[in-house]
């Protein structure tokens, strides 16, 4: 399929930054593919959901479907939090509590593959400023361009415009999309966010530090 220069894949998780991602580059006009990788971790299935809910929201017809790739980890993982939903960070957990490791790298490996093949030269992610893991800084996202494109015989770019972003100035760029809708929590009570995870209080420090309502239903709330 020839597409156009500017096309790209977004790896999107359904959580807020990788949404207001797709949302921004959709409203520039640009084609983008937004793609999820299931890794088969716990909260994977209440979070696809909502990130297809989001995605119906947005308007415009260079929007294109969702990609759902699969690449399991509990092979590698074994009894890893992630994958059992036991013992999940809390609240109190600092940052680096929520680590996955080689994230960035499982989901960029299958990614660019898909990308190759189907002719789009860019895939960004929604990484921002304050990530302290070792596969989400610019040497990393750099090298897995050249890595890529040397492995696979094509252009391909990474990209991470949020980069140089707080979360809650990520925040102000989507204040207009439909952010109910998106994603953020480890570990989900039915469909809703727990409300006291590591990543439900990151999300609620956004919207507190933006001084914007946050209508996210929390199940402790």
């Amino acid at each position: 399929m020839r597409r156009p220069s500017d096309a790209v894949a977004v790896l999107a998780s359904g959580g807020l930054d990788s949404a207001i991602l797709v949302a921004q580059l959709v409203s520039e006009g640009r084609e983008v593919t937004p793609i999820y990788v299931r890794f088969g971790l716990a909260w994977e299935d209440v979070e696809a959901r909502h990130l297809e809910r989001f995605l119906a929201s947005l308007p415009g017809p260079n929007l294109n479907p969702l990609i759902m790739l699969d690449l399991p980890v509990a092979d590698i993982y074994g009894a890893h939090w992630s994958v059992t939903g036991q013992e999940v960070p809390d609240d109190n957990s600092p940052d680096e509590a929520v680590y996955l490791p080689g994230r960035n790298l499982l989901l960029l490996a299958k990614s660019s593959v898909w990308c190759a093949l189907h002719g789009i030269p860019t895939l960004a992610l929604g990484t921002l400023a304050a990530n302290p893991f070792p596969d989400a800084d610019g040497e990393f996202f750099d090298g897995f361009s050249a890595l890529a494109g040397r492995a696979l015989g094509c252009h391909l770019e990474v990209v991470t415009p949020f980069a140089g972003c707080a979360k809650h100035e990520v925040l102000e760029v989507g204040r207009g999309f439909a952010l109910d809708l998106t994603f953020s929590c480890i570990a989900p009570r039915s469909e809703r966010h727990c409300g006291r995870c590591n990543k439900c209080r990151e999300r609620q420090l956004a919207f507190s530090e933006l001084g914007i309502v946050d209508t996210t239903q929390y199940a402790t709330l």
